[in-house]
């Protein structure tokens, strides 16, 4: 009978658990009305556009072919998967795609981070915000007009790197940078670096705003320079910053990017500049593989998605800060 009785009250209370939490969210929601009808059209925006056109995944499970009704469409199953993973030629390219993505995320990440702590220490306010408008005007610049200075300076001929390397007797003779594949992603990753670093130091600089001041008082107190007062104040200050971009950037890690390696790629470096991207658009423009491309971008997307969640995991168990 107890026992019983227990488990009534226990069911008691979780109805009325489940009515307080009920009405709470009503009442928030109508305090917020507004807003919500606001958040519609960019919502159905989002269905359109966003979640609209995923039902071209199911080329992915057809031998695709245009001008034939999509109920008319041979049903291959798995087959395209199972051709894109013994594929030799996708699985050098996942290989150029990780590289690449790990090498713009390092120097990305240390590039934005070490910029933005020493604007943060300048107290010349003409001088920093002159740095910080040149620093990130490029990233205004399309990859057409990167991609064509990047050539320019590396150029054999009139190349500015060549011309110091060769007045410095560093070398006897320019080189073909875009003709060897070991200088490939070094090209890619410094472009990169070039292009964006000004613009992610915003981002920093803005959380570097919300530290209180007192503690770079009470550090100076007690002796700290102003080196120790970067890592041992303005980094931690940052950190969970620092550990949201991360989570994000690992989710974008099979994005290496498509206008750099399209652009500045040719015959001679194939091998190592190709990625995922420029791997869809070949077979499913160039050679009109509808299904396989689309598997191939399938598989981009889930390991994406999958990378996210286990970031995201991991910043949990740590006790950090992280998007869900």
């Amino acid at each position: 009978m107890r026992r019983t009785e227990m488990r009534s009250s226990e069911i008691i209370l979780d109805d009325k658990q489940e009515k307080s939490w009920l009405k709470y969210n009503l009442r928030r929601m109508r305090s917020q009305q507004q807003l919500l009808w606001m958040s519609i059209p960019f919502v159905i925006f989002i269905c359109i556009f966003a979640y609209g056109p995923l039902w071209g995944w199911l080329m992915a499970f057809q031998n695709y072919k245009p001008g034939v009704s999509f109920f008319e469409q041979e049903w291959v199953g798995l087959d395209q998967f199972k051709m894109l993973f013994t594929d030799p030629d996708f699985l050098r390219v996942i290989r150029n795609t990780l590289a690449m993505s790990l090498i713009c995320l390092i120097l990305g990440f240390v590039g934005s981070i070490g910029l933005a702590l020493l604007l943060n220490e300048l107290k010349n306010v003409l001088f920093k915000r002159i740095v910080q408008t040149v620093s990130y005007l490029p990233h205004f610049l399309s990859w057409i007009i990167v991609t064509g200075i990047v050539a320019d300076v590396l150029s054999t001929e009139t190349g500015i790197v060549n011309v110091l390397l060769t007045k410095l007797h560093l070398i006897s003779e320019p080189i073909n940078f875009f003709a060897d594949p070991k200088y490939f992603w070094g090209i890619v990753g410094f472009s990169s670096l070039w292009k964006e670093i000004g613009w992610g130091t915003i981002i920093y600089l803005a959380a570097m705003t919300s530290i209180n001041p007192s503690l770079y008082e009470a550090a100076s107190i007690d002796g700290a320079g102003r080196f120790r007062r970067m890592f041992s104040v303005t980094l931690p200050g940052i950190k969970s910053t620092i550990t949201i971009l991360l989570i994000i950037n690992i989710g974008n890690i099979l994005n290496a990017g498509f206008e750099v390696q399209y652009l500045l790629g040719n015959g001679l470096v194939q091998d190592v500049s190709e990625t995922i991207d420029i791997f869809v658009l070949k077979y499913g423009i160039n050679l009109g593989n509808y299904s396989f491309a689309t598997a191939a971008g399938i598989f981009k997307s889930v390991i994406s998605l999958v990378l996210i969640f286990m970031a995201n995991g991991f910043a949990k168990s740590i006790g950090e800060e992280r998007l869900i």
